[in-house]
């Protein structure tokens, strides 16, 4: 089994070296100073205090790699599209393209049913890149759990949590799935195969999508946010409407609006990926967060006042910051 990691940052970088801990055949695409440090001197894992490093074979071009059984892609959602046709040479017919990227998935309408099947999503997959470069019978869906960082080239800090939920669109235990639950289980990581994962998606987009947004236009912490008054309430509101949307969709819900809230100020002082990409001067899932489920607002017809207000907001604040 061959796996090639398509974006070797924190959470890549995480899940291959546990990979190749475990006698796996995996490959990175990376670039920069973090590929420079890779392939001189091995990738670095410090976790629970412990320092690991293993030997790894990396390139910034995936001709150099060739057809892989898994294509794990741990991109930022908007850096996908993009790459699409310089992933081809990792492509074979038998390839899985495993999509382990935040927000509302391009392939969710895919073997969905219902009267939206098929439909695509513009602002994930603007000009139907990943639908018609990977093709949606070709993809596994993932849903990250882990917390990890990137704390200098070729080191990553693995600061909590192991899992990666894996799920096929139309809900089957498919042998691929299966299989790559197996291999990464082997690796000391958490892999359940979902037969619902789309309601993973949304519980943890639940967070993403207004954790995220308001922490940047606040610059405050998780614990901070969710407690206070005011933007609890923002938070809750946004919630909502999404919480209204996807239940539209077939979605089930384990916990209520507020108990994910206080899960949130549970985690504490951690600053979202949004405010972090925010202060170091890159793009933010902003599309893929929020912007995603306003379009399923208006293709569900589901009003979304809070949504807007804070996408509109939080766009200005992008466009503001020139990013």
């Amino acid at each position: 089994m061959k796996i090639c990691i398509f974006g070797a940052g924190a959470i890549g970088g995480y899940m291959g070296a546990k990979l190749v801990q475990a006698g796996a055949d995996v490959s990175f695409v990376a670039r920069g100073p973090h590929l420079a440090a890779m392939q001189a001197n091995g990738l670095r894992l410090i976790e629970e205090g412990e320092e690991s490093t293993v030997k790894v074979t990396a390139s910034d071009d995936p001709a150099d790699l060739g057809p892989q059984d898994y294509v794990v892609v741990t991109l930022k959602a908007h850096s996908v599209p993009p790459v699409v046709p310089k992933m081809a040479p990792l492509i074979g017919p038998e390839t899985t393209i495993v999509s382990g990227v935040n927000g509302v998935p391009w392939w969710y309408f895919h073997k969905l049913g219902g009267p939206l099947e098929g439909t695509r999503l513009a602002s994930v997959d603007p000009g139907d890149a990943q639908w018609t470069g990977f093709g949606p019978d070709n993809v596994l869906g993932c849903v990250v759990y882990p917390a990890a960082e990137v704390s200098e080239p070729g080191v990553i800090r693995h600061i909590e949590g192991n899992r990666f939920s894996l799920g096929e669109p139309d809900g089957s235990k498919s042998e691929r799935a299966l299989a790559l639950s197996k291999a990464l289980s082997a690796a000391g990581l958490r892999a359940p195969v979902r037969p619902r994962l789309r309601d993973e998606i949304w519980v943890k987009l639940w967070g993403n999508l207004s954790f995220n947004p308001i922490s940047a236009l606040t610059h405050t912490t998780l614990d901070v946010l969710c407690t206070d008054p005011g933007t609890r309430a923002v938070a809750r509101g946004m919630m909502v409407e999404a919480q209204e949307i996807a239940e539209k969709l077939g979605v089930k819900f384990p916990i209520d609006v507020d108990r994910r809230i206080d899960g949130g100020a549970a985690v504490g002082a951690h600053r979202t990926s949004m405010l972090q990409d925010l202060d170091a001067g890159r793009p933010m899932e902003i599309d893929a967060l929020v912007g995603s489920v306003q379009e399923l607002g208006r293709l569900t017809e589901t009003p979304t006042p809070t949504i807007d207000t804070v996408l509109a907001l939080i766009r200005l604040r992008a466009q503001a910051a020139g990013l």
